[in-house]
């Protein structure tokens, strides 16, 4: 696993006590991934060039602009919630996956990334890119800025800000209002949340399939912040069949 140190809620060393607890293997905690390969200097311009242009078009890549380089080399500014930058969850991990060394690429060998920015992926149904908590594949990708921005708040928060959009927003009245039915940047909570999106990213590696239809388990695919706080924080654990899958293959 590699360190978000810029998100210091999700813990990473409690996550990999945890992950080696329930699935029985060696977790190694590194730095930040590009530093740990010590390749930023070099990919910043490939990492800027997954940058989505376009909601409704299907990506293609372009050639970054100085500003959206530079921006690339700077530290714990990828995402807040004052500037979110959406990149093709996809193109990013293909970027990722080539500075992985051949020796690291084995099947034994499972890499997670932890990062600010905000992956997501083009829905041909709808014809529009949707932001995603997580990538997965390996190497599998954590967005913690997708924790926040992809499941949907209550609706009754949308409703709110409809209403009062006529008299001027004061986001930070409405948010009060909601407090504890979605999570927020730098959440306490984000610790606990993480550990059921690194166990998605580990079945998907493992059985091809990352989630689960049951609300009341932890690989729980959420669309809706209440629906995240329910399986990750109020259930927070395997249901009865993925644990016995676990069993069989941990």
């Amino acid at each position: 696993m590699y360190d978000e140190p810029s998100v210091p809620e999700i813990k990473i060393k409690e996550l990999a006590e945890f992950l080696n607890k329930k699935i029985k293997v060696d977790v190694e905690v590194r730095e930040p991934f590009l530093d740990f390969f010590n390749v930023k200097q070099k990919i910043v311009s490939q990492i800027a060039s997954c940058k989505i242009l376009n909601l409704y078009s299907p990506f293609e890549r372009h050639k970054p602009t100085i500003d959206e380089i530079s921006f690339e080399e700077q530290d714990d500014k990828k995402s807040t919630h004052d500037n979110i930058i959406l990149y093709d969850g996809f193109e990013l991990q293909n970027v990722f996956n080539e500075i992985i060394p051949e020796s690291e690429l084995l099947n034994n060998i499972f890499h997670l990334i932890f990062t600010t920015r905000l992956t997501c992926t083009f829905d041909y149904n709808d014809y529009r890119y949707h932001g995603r908590t997580v990538i997965c594949s390996n190497p599998s990708i954590i967005s913690t800025t997708g924790i926040i921005e992809a499941p949907a708040k209550p609706r009754e928060y949308y409703l709110k800000l409809y209403e009062m959009f006529p008299q001027g927003l004061n986001l930070d009245t409405i948010k009060e209002e909601f407090k504890g039915k979605f999570l927020e940047h730098h959440d306490k909570n984000l610790g606990v949340v993480v550990r059921g999106y690194a166990m998605q990213a580990i079945f998907y590696y493992l059985t091809g399939n990352a989630f689960c239809e049951s609300k009341d388990c932890m690989l729980y695919n959420a669309h809706w912040q209440e629906d995240l706080l329910h399986s990750q924080i109020k259930i927070g654990q395997l249901c009865y069949q993925h644990e016995k899958i676990l069993e069989l293959i941990a």
